[in-house]
């Protein structure tokens, strides 16, 4: 991010792999970030995550860094399993 670019939404000060988006990163910013806060809400590392909820570990890391634009249906199932957690990985098992 350039030195002069806007900030739309600043860093969370309590997440330190967080990060702070311009206007135009500000959706891929926070999708990185509801999927980021949803896998350590859950309290499992990057590759347990991708494991239990089969999701290429490359592209979870690469989500939740913002170098990739999270899909909506991945936001979507990030969402199903912050509400459903059991449920998902028993579907997926």
């Amino acid at each position: 991010m350039a030195k002069n670019e806007p900030i739309e939404l600043p860093a969370d000060s309590g997440d330190e792999y967080d990060f702070p988006v311009s206007p135009e990163a500000l959706d891929r910013g926070q999708r990185a970030r509801l999927i980021r806060r949803t896998r350590k809400a859950l309290d499992l590392s990057q590759s347990e995550f991708a494991t239990r909820f089969h999701v290429p570990v490359g592209t979870l890391r690469d989500w939740e860094q913002a170098r990739a634009t999270a899909p909506d249906f991945a936001v979507a199932y990030v969402r199903l399993i912050a509400r459903h957690t059991q449920m998902v990985a028993e579907a997926v098992a």
